[in-house]
């Protein structure tokens, strides 16, 4: 039986994990089955809602909000380290022998239907080429999340976001290859990136890749970590067989401002980690003028409108 380690990050959204807790539980799995809460500072009641309601999953508590890559880390490296533990005391040679077979990020906004773990644990176990998988994630009005099927924003397709091509073509393969609007949501594809909400990953990988980069507070940390697999061999696949709904921005839109500020920093982070340096300084420079000149444009439109319609992006 191959074992599954869920890890779900929250914060101030004990309503929302309660859901996403009882959705995981409510129906058994061909895995065994592992969920790491980390609960990043809430206040309110989040930690004493799981110990109460979900005794059977493991709480980390942090003392801080230190953001999404630091919060997940917490439960990665602790599978990480008791690996080693386990490994010690075996005195076993394989070091991913330990390690659970699958981990899983997960957020506190999503529900998972029955089957929809064991359908990316088979593909996994049926594709030993594949390093990451991720499903179909549909949002509340039953659209495809966009995000769950990535290209890299490189300086070609970042530049196509901001000019708005991706937009008034979402159907052309060249202007739309960042969210490849032009596949249908049922395709299953090879893609660059999936997306932090629900993306599996080898046990192996993980030992392999490391862990989230913490300069990444919030957005951004999963395509880098996409990158960082890619870039160790793995093939990355978007499996739309498997469906998991996403109450996307649930917790952002209740501090639009800074995670408008945090998106588009990521976007900066990004850029400058893994394509700056090969990249003319003229476009270096257009680059960013282009991404502050988008988030000075979302902060003004979040600005104007009503508390209860303000949104990230």
């Amino acid at each position: 039986m191959p074992s599954l380690a869920i890890v779900i990050l929250n914060y101030n959204r004990a309503d929302l994990l309660a859901d996403c807790l009882e959705s995981i539980y409510a129906a058994p799995t061909r895995c065994a089955l592992d969920v790491w809460v980390v609960d990043n500072a809430s206040s309110d009641g989040s930690a004493a809602m799981v110990r109460a309601r979900f005794p059977q999953s493991r709480l980390i508590e942090s003392p801080v909000n230190g953001g999404y890559s630091y919060g997940n880390n917490l439960a990665l490296r602790e599978l990480l380290q008791i690996a080693d533990c386990r490994l010690q005391i075996a005195d076993v040679c394989n070091l991913q022998s330990a390690i659970p077979d699958y981990v899983m990020l997960l957020n506190n906004d999503t529900v998972v239907p029955a089957g929809a773990l064991d359908a990316l644990v088979g593909y996994l176990e049926g594709h030993p080429e594949v390093g990451a998988v991720g499903p179909k994630l549909l949002l509340p009005d039953g659209s495809l999340d966009l995000a769950c099927r990535r290209s890299f924003p490189t300086p070609e397709v970042a530049l196509y976001r901001m000019l708005g091509l991706s937009r008034i073509f979402p159907k052309s393969p060249r202007f739309a290859r960042y969210n490849m609007t032009y596949l249908d949501p049922d395709q299953e594809t090879e893609v660059d990136a999936l997306v932090g909400a629900c993306m599996l990953v080898r046990g192996g990988v993980l030992r392999e890749v490391g862990l989230l980069d913490e300069q990444f507070f919030m957005y951004g940390e999963d395509l880098d970590w996409a990158y960082r697999i890619k870039q160790y061999g793995w093939r990355i696949v978007y499996h739309p067989r498997a469906v998991v709904y996403h109450y996307k921005r649930a917790a952002s839109t209740r501090s639009a401002i800074p995670s408008i500020r945090a998106f588009y920093e990521a976007m900066r982070i990004f850029h400058r980690k893994h394509y700056a340096a090969t990249t003319p300084a003229p476009l270096n420079v257009l680059i960013e003028l282009g991404i502050t000149l988008k988030e000075l444009l979302a902060l003004g439109r979040n600005y104007l409108l009503p508390p209860a319609a303000r949104r990230v992006g």
